[in-house]
């Protein structure tokens, strides 16, 4: 089983359009996870949640499908902004450090940094690149052709950044240059997955808007979707190559595969045919 969170309706739908047999798994706190089987791969199980925008649900939810799941790899899917210029609407970001830069001191004069910073999976940072080898991961998308993928640094914090210009936009820029994107769920979902017996996790996020007050425009033309849908295709590939789930029950098997036997008992003498059987999967009537 491998386990993809989601924060927006929009993330969570261009998942989705990638399972097939869903069914709804309740748990008992009420959270509802969709598990379906990743389609044309039936050894691919997925449970996907929709935790809505911030650290804390995403922590939380996280934490609940890790302990429900005990899943072999964790993907978060979303939409970012861009920090960069040579950014795309649309571009994939696999984020290779994902820092908290809400942490710090605030004096008179000057606002301290106090980061907290988690790194990829080794195993998933592994397994994302080879999918760049051809873009393999562009099977995934309706047309076969895509954007291109990036591993980079992103920043995340509970604050919606629409400005290249802004006191928080200064202070990314200053101390956590290396960021090339921000979003507002994957220091939660790090935190913990890094609690929860180091499962194997990585963050995936297309780009949605450039961070530059451009945002609703590019929302309204469509950059939210776009961005989800290459962040999903990217990590149903990265999903599908990791190893098949070892519990997936096999294929029932069809009418078609059981031979047909014919056959025939004849009596003799007295003899009396006392039953007919036509496939005998085990002993009938032993005498010791």
């Amino acid at each position: 089983m491998k386990v993809i969170m989601t924060a927006l309706d929009v993330e969570h739908a261009a998942v989705l359009a990638h399972l097939e047999d869903v069914r709804p798994h309740r748990h008992p706190s009420g959270t509802v996870f969709d598990v379906g089987t990743v389609a044309g791969h039936p050894g691919h199980r997925v449970a996907l949640a929709l935790t809505g925008a911030g650290t804390t649900a995403a922590a939380t939810l996280t934490e609940r499908a890790n302990a429900e799941f005990s899943p072999k790899a964790m993907v978060f899917v979303g939409v970012a902004g861009g920090l960069r210029d040579w950014l795309e609407i649309g571009d994939v970001v696999v984020a290779t450090k994902i820092y908290s830069y809400q942490g710090g001191r605030s004096e008179d004069d000057e606002f301290l940094v106090r980061p907290s910073a988690w790194s990829v999976s080794h195993l998933l940072d592994q397994e994302a690149r080879r999918l760049l080898r051809g873009n393999a991961w562009h099977a995934f998308l309706p047309d076969g052709a895509g954007p291109p993928a990036y591993f980079e640094a992103v920043a995340v914090g509970d604050a919606v950044l629409d400005s290249r210009t802004s006191e928080l936009a200064r202070r990314l820029r200053s101390s956590y240059n290396d960021a090339v994107a921000v979003d507002m769920e994957g220091a939660g979902f790090a935190h913990a997955a890094h609690l929860g017996d180091r499962v194997h996790a990585v963050s995936v996020r297309g780009i949605s808007d450039r961070a530059d007050g451009s945002k609703s425009s590019t929302d309204r033309s469509g950059g939210q979707r776009l961005a989800a849908r290459n962040a999903a295709a990217f990590a149903i590939a990265l999903v599908t190559a990791l190893d098949p789930d070892e519990d997936v029950p096999p294929p029932p098997v069809g009418p078609a595969s059981i031979p047909v036997v014919r056959n025939t008992n004849t009596a003799r003498d007295n003899a009396r045919v006392g039953q007919q059987i036509g496939v005998n999967l085990g002993s009938i009537g032993r005498k010791w």
